[in-house]
Formats: C-alpha cells, sequence, structure tokens
C-alpha cells in the first residue's frame, strides 16, 4: 500500500480509568480487522517522539475518550499549533502536529480527531453504560468506513 494510503492511529488513555480506556478499546477493534496499511498504536498520551511515528502515514486519527463532550462522538479535523511551547510530555494531538511541522519543515499529514464521550475516569472502574453506547455507536459509524477504504478528508462526507 502506498504511503498517501497509509492510516496511523495513536489510541490514546488508560484502560486502568473507566472510560478513559475507551481509545485503547476502539484501537484494538481496529486492529483486529488486520487491514493493510493501517497501523494502531496504543498510547497513555502523545509524546514528542510520536513525530516519528507520523514520518511515514499519509493521515493519522487520533481517538480518545473526552469529558462531557454533548454528544455521543465527535469526529473533526485537527490544525497544527505551532504557537503552543511543548513544556510538558503530555501534548494535545494540534501541539503533536505543531512539533511535526517544526521539526520537518512541512505540513504533517491530515489528521482527525475521533473524540468519545466518557463519565467515569476512576481508577480500576469498568467502562460506564454511557461509555459503552458511545464506543458501539463510534464503531458502527467508524467500521464501514475503513472497510471501505475510504480516507480521512471523505468520512464526514460519508455519514
Amino acid at each position: 500500500m502506498t504511503t498517501s494510503t497509509r492510516l496511523l492511529v495513536f489510541a490514546i488513555g488508560n484502560d486502568l480509568r473507566g472510560d478513559d480506556a475507551l481509545g485503547p478499546v476502539l484501537g484494538e477493534r481496529i486492529a483486529a480487522l488486520q487491514l493493510e496499511g493501517v497501523r494502531v498504536l496504543p498510547e497513555y498520551q502523545l509524546q514528542v517522539e510520536h513525530v516519528l511515528d507520523m514520518v511515514e502515514a499519509g493521515a493519522v486519527l487520533f481517538v480518545d475518550a473526552a469529558r462531557a463532550l454533548g454528544q455521543v462522538f465527535r469526529y473533526e479535523a485537527v490544525v497544527p499549533d505551532c504557537g503552543t511551547p511543548v513544556l510538558s510530555h503530555a501534548l494535545s494531538p494540534s501541539a503533536l502536529l505543531g512539533v511535526y511541522e517544526r521539526i520537518n519543515r512541512c505540513p504533517p499529514p491530515p489528521a482527525y480527531v475521533l473524540a468519545l464521550d466518557g463519565l467515569n475516569f476512576e481508577l480500576d472502574a469498568p467502562l460506564s453504560a454511557g461509555a459503552q453506547h458511545a464506543l458501539d455507536q463510534a464503531w458502527a459509524w467508524t467500521k464501514p468506513k475503513l472497510l471501505a477504504g475510504l480516507p480521512l478528508t471523505r468520512w464526514e462526507a460519508a455519514s
């Protein structure tokens, strides 16, 4: 598969903290499809080093839980934030894209966030019923697009 069709999925979250496991659980489902050219990286948080993972990617999808999202899940484009200084080990997707742009002196690959609504982030808690619903809805929306090989830029239009 060519670089322009490869997809890197960052499945962000901690599976020991209740609904924070939404990213890794959805990432496991994506990985189980074993789609050529799709790479899933489960991570607790984004770090500067993840820029290296993005170099060969044609597109990047960040999957993560979000508090008080106001909807079951949200899918949106991410733009680089080059103005925020990197003072932490944990970066937002936009800050990571900004680091990519500064280091590589070129735009990052197209990137999107798939945020899933989470309610309970307590240590050792299972997924809440609301988070399970968000996971199921996001998976039902995501899986056909992955199987069809749709580029991330066309996911919203295919809804």
